[in-house]
């Protein structure tokens, strides 16, 4: 693209949305630098679109300038500067009615209309499946985006790994590794739960690299029976001991996930086959879930300079006028994808991947 037909760029912005993870901060630092360095302006959205249609919360512009100084020592810290929700989405925001029921409504329209008004000239979208969705309908309505894929869960099927997937795995397999010597000790049935709602990524590489004896993901429904045969095979082997990792979306065949509640929050799977385990097998069980403690911390080495790469490559899409895309991880390189191809697929762990080949070669059942 020649000089002349590239977009003039004065002001940019900066949100976080959907569930944190380790380097999005890393991220907000390298676009922020990135750009100041490009003689932008920028600006940080505080807790996904609602900043700039709230304004100032608590003391908090909900728009604010992101500067070197505000970005300083940032990249090693967890969580996110601009704070995140999970109920952010402008196109269906949770308001109370005049006769004190909720309800929803739309304020899209209202949402680009602010970003115009504040001269704003692209905005990069940091968010996993949910939130990129909102940045790709935002787009097809005027509102010039780039996207940063972030997701512990690692389920976008256009890049090859999000950033904060890899500590997520860490932390996950730590925890693993601390259970083997009480569980051994008290010869008992570890059951851990770990996040996954619709893939096993975090649950097969943690487990694999944690030693489980099991196994569960969404993508392999189970058979309770098949895990009360290896915990009793085990018991044969002298080995009166098992861990059983879980993601939260797996689900029994013939059976459905386990939910936390009406809302379709998925929790209780641990619990649930720790009971039936002990049932089974009459041995002493235990489940823990690993929970938020897989979001929090700071992220490890290779998902700092992931993210970093990510944010510098967003201002580049930016300046190169590739709008309406999403950076992505591809071998060794960073690419620009089409926003809505990025998103139109979940990456599931296939059931023949090499992975799950080696796990079953080392004998870890997936219940099945």
């Amino acid at each position: 693209m020649s000089d002349s037909s590239k977009p003039k760029v004065r002001r940019i912005a900066i949100n976080t949305g959907g569930g944190d993870a380790p380097g999005l901060n890393a991220v907000i630092r390298a676009a922020t630098l990135a750009a100041l360095n490009e003689g932008w302006e920028v600006f940080g959205i505080r807790r996904g679109y609602m900043g700039i249609l709230e304004g100032e919360v608590d003391g908090e512009e909900g728009l604010f300038p992101l500067t070197a100084q505000a970005v300083r020592g940032i990249t090693h810290l967890g969580g996110t500067i601009l704070g995140t929700t999970t109920r952010g989405n402008p196109f269906g925001l949770e308001v109370r009615q005049p006769d004190g029921t909720w309800g929803t409504v739309d304020r899209s329209d209202e949402i680009v209309q602010r970003f115009r008004e504040c001269e704003i000239d692209a905005l990069i979208a940091i968010g996993g499946d949910g939130s990129l969705s909102i940045a790709h309908a935002l787009h097809q309505k005027g509102l010039p985006v780039i996207g940063v894929p972030k997701t512990i869960d690692n389920d976008l099927s256009a890049t090859d790994v999000t950033f904060g997937f890899q500590s997520a795995v860490e932390v996950a397999t730590d925890a693993i590794g601390r259970l083997h010597s009480t569980a051994e000790a008290h010869q008992r049935v570890m059951v851990v739960q770990l996040m996954g709602r619709h893939t096993g990524w975090i649950a097969l590489e943690s487990g694999l690299a944690g030693g489980a004896d099991v196994i569960l993901i969404p993508e392999i429904p189970y058979d309770i029976a098949k895990i009360a045969d290896k915990v009793r095979e085990r018991d044969l082997q002298r080995r009166r001991f098992s861990i059983v990792v879980v993601a939260e979306g797996a689900r029994p065949r013939d059976g459905e996930a386990s939910y936390a509640d009406e809302t379709g929050r998925y929790g209780g799977i641990a619990d649930r086959i720790a009971a039936q385990l002990h049932e089974a097998t009459e041995k002493e069980t235990r489940s823990m879930v690993l929970g938020h403690i897989q979001r929090g911390g700071e992220p490890i080495a290779y998902d700092r300079s992931l993210a970093l790469r990510f944010g510098a490559a967003a201002v580049r899409c930016i300046r190169e006028g590739q709008l309406g895309t999403m950076v992505a991880l591809q071998g060794n390189y960073i690419r620009a994808v089409p926003l809505g191809d990025a998103i139109r697929d979940i990456k599931r762990v296939p059931a023949d991947s090499e992975l799950v080949m080696t796990a079953r070669q080392l004998g870890i059942s997936f219940g099945d």
